[in-house]
């Protein structure tokens, strides 16, 4: 028995240009609401870029001087994505956003265990936003 969902995942037509803007200039010409204010966004995804390169040099550098075996690529990339994880996971790594995109944030205050708190219907993704 099939069950059903309050979304439709929908592939785009290939003749459709594809557009890498963080909101749309005209609020009203959207049917979703804008509650993010897209400098954060933008200040957040610039944080998110520099902690990943971040951490692709330290992993590369360590790799370098012989301080880290890996056997192939998949190891890398398993590699890499504990320690994004493992940042992102802890207070330190949460306090580097929340000042990226202009939070003073005490460490003892910062919630490692956000809930998802989704609006209508059952998540869509499950306990995660994945």
């Amino acid at each position: 028995m099939e069950k059903s969902h309050d979304f439709q995942i929908a592939r785009r037509e290939p003749t459709e240009p594809r557009t890498r803007a963080l909101a749309r200039p005209d609020a009203s010409a959207t049917p979703f609401k804008v509650v993010i204010d897209p400098k954060v966004r933008l200040d957040l995804r610039r944080a998110l870029v520099d902690l990943i390169d971040y951490h692709d040099e330290s992993l590369a550098e360590h790799f370098a001087q012989g301080k880290l075996a890996l056997d192939s690529y998949k190891e890398y990339v398993e590699l890499f994505a504990r320690s994004l994880k493992e940042t992102m996971e802890s207070r330190e790594g949460v306090s580097y956003l929340l000042r990226s995109v202009g939070f003073d944030v005490p460490p003892e205050e910062i919630n490692l265990e956000p809930e998802l708190r989704w609006k209508k219907g059952p998540a869509p993704f499950g306990v995660s936003l994945l």
